[in-house]
Formats: C-alpha cells, structure tokens, sequence
C-alpha cells in the first residue's frame, strides 16, 4: 500500500489549477500527480518547499551542466536566481519565483528572454485533497527559447517525476495542528 504512495502518475493538467490558461500560446503543458498520505501537510507551499529541498543529486548536476551551458547565451543561472536574503527567500522556493498564492495552490516560475514558465502546486483542500499535482505550462518568445525547450523537454518530464517520487520516499512533512 505504501509503494503506491510512490506511483508518479501524468495527469490532464487540472481544470482547477490557475495556469491553465496563463499563456495565449503553450508550447510545453504537463501535469504530474502523487498520492499523500495520511497526516500530510496540505500546504502546497511547505510540500514545494520540502520537495525542491530533496532535490535528487542527478538533478542537481544536470541544472550545473545547463548553467554552463547557458551562461554564454545570457539566460539566467540557478546562481543568479537563488535567494541570497531572508526577504528574497520569502518571495523564492529553491531558485523559483513566487508569483501568487491561494487556498491549495502556490504557482512559481519565471520569465525570460527566451520563455517564460510557471509551475503549479495544487493539493485541494480535503475532502477532494490527498493528491499532489504539478503543473507546468511554458511560453516561448523566439528561436532561442523553442532550442532550449526542444533540448530541455526531455529532461524535464523525469525531473518532475523523480521530485516527486523522492520526496515520498524520504517522508512528506507532517500537517501542523491548528
């Protein structure tokens, strides 16, 4: 019973979810779904947190090679979007900016000049709660930003998969009482 705690599942992105529509134009739209279990906080934003801190250690060396690979290009690093004040980390989940908050969802992202992203974090409130969803929708503005996403895709949808898988396996954060 527990395994299928772990199972990753793709998913239509949700009706709910507030980036559904956020782009005129997508040219990346997924949706990635895990069960929570029981006694689980709710808090999209504690489980964003959790999960971007027990980022799998391929991941990590994956975004070192694209920040080489990109720094020549003028395309933002994680370097330069990780927080480096307590008033910046407020407004940042791992090197992802906030751009709003509501009742089970937070939705992070950013904009460049090649694309601009977001990425959503839905856990609906119980009863319908128990799942989390991650939604991701991109924009691209030109040729630069079509490349990067042909080369990225790929690794993208694993990514998202293997966030959420880990941070399962190492033990979703407990709901606070109150």
């Amino acid at each position: 019973m527990a395994l299928s705690r772990n199972i990753v599942s793709a998913v239509p992105l949700p009706r709910e979810c507030s980036v559904i529509d956020h782009y005129p134009r997508t040219d990346l739209a997924d949706a990635y779904s895990i069960e929570l279990p029981p006694g689980v906080s709710q808090s999209p934003e504690e489980l964003a947190r959790f999960m971007f801190a027990h980022a799998p250690g391929w991941s990590r060396a994956l975004m070192g090679l694209r920040d080489l690979l990109v720094a020549g290009l003028g395309l933002k690093t994680v370097a330069q979007l990780t927080a480096t004040t307590p008033e910046q980390a407020a407004q940042r989940i791992a090197f992802f900016k906030i751009y709003s908050r509501r009742a089970g969802e937070i939705v992070l992202g950013e904009d460049d000049k090649h694309l601009d992203f977001r990425l959503s974090l839905l856990c609906p409130p119980a009863p319908r709660g128990r799942r989390l969803t991650v939604s991701t929708v991109v924009h691209c503005h030109n040729r630069l930003g079509r490349g990067y996403l042909f080369v990225i895709a790929p690794f993208h949808r694993p990514i998202v998969r293997a966030y959420l898988r880990r941070a399962a396996r190492v033990g979703w954060p407990g709901a606070t009482p109150g």
